[in-house]
């Protein structure tokens, strides 16, 4: 497919087609609390760090790749914050309200039309966060993956997911492996990157379960098993997600 990548900042009259990209994410996933530090000004606040693929036959948006600038300090190759997504995003409105000096960029999502997924499209996506980046001045790009293929084992450990590879040594995961051939690294798991809490009606309309018993619920997309608690009439999701680094400049 024939794409034009660009940012919101380059082509601002594509932003409007941000919207047609909603939708794909199982709406637990949408009602994220600290989410709205992000979305509700990303546009306004990153529009050089929104990409938006355009198929140039058809002139619609095919995918969208979203990250921002934040202050670290020292190498993410010696471990990056259990808080994850959640983090990066509290940091991100930390420093835009504070007058912090960014000093690496992190993703924060790349979404794929679903009709286009499996095609290599999520490769060039990634590509093009790198390269934006890159040419943003920055030696640094970390990403707090949600590795795609972990619902369908939720039980498992995520320590052990993250570690879990084919016999060529590269991830089973699919999406760890986008990264890693990309020139990733797999720095460390954020336990808790995404924490989502809400009353029991509110996961009732969400996934269509009874949640009526407390213990682990098992969500179907979710990577590990929501916790219900009927007496308190609440249900959390934790994720995880894997940190990834990719140095974007060669070391000596």
């Amino acid at each position: 497919m024939d794409v034009e990548i660009a940012t919101v900042a380059e082509r601002p009259d594509w932003a409007p087609m941000l919207g047609q990209l909603d939708g794909f994410w199982p709406p637990f996933m949408t009602n994220d609390p600290t989410a709205w530090f992000y979305y509700g000004y990303h546009v306004s606040a990153y529009p050089e760090f929104v990409l938006i693929a355009v198929d140039r036959a058809t002139g619609q948006p095919v995918a969208k790749a979203h990250s921002v600038p934040i202050s670290w300090d020292g190498d993410p190759d010696d471990g990056l914050p259990d808080g994850g997504w959640d983090w990066v995003v509290r940091a991100s409105a930390y420093d835009r309200l504070g007058g912090g000096q960014p000093t690496i960029v992190s993703a924060l999502e790349i979404l794929i039309r679903p009709d286009l997924r499996g095609t290599g499209m999520s490769g060039r996506m990634l590509t093009a966060m790198r390269d934006n980046a890159a040419k943003r001045g920055f030696d640094d790009l970390i990403a707090p993956v949600r590795p795609n293929g972990k619902h369908l084992h939720p039980d498992m450990p995520i320590d052990e997911y993250a570690a879990w590879t084919r016999d060529d040594g590269l991830p089973v995961d699919p999406w760890l492996r986008v990264h890693v051939r990309a020139g990733g690294r797999i720095v460390n798991v954020a336990h808790t990157s995404m924490v989502i809490p809400a009353r029991l009606e509110r996961w009732r309309e969400w996934t269509g379960l009874p949640f009526d018993t407390s213990g682990a619920v098992r969500v179907p997309q979710a990577l590990s098993p929501v916790h219900c608690d009927v007496a308190q009439d609440t249900a959390v999701y934790v994720e995880p997600n894997v940190w990834v680094h990719h140095r974007l400049t060669q070391t000596s």
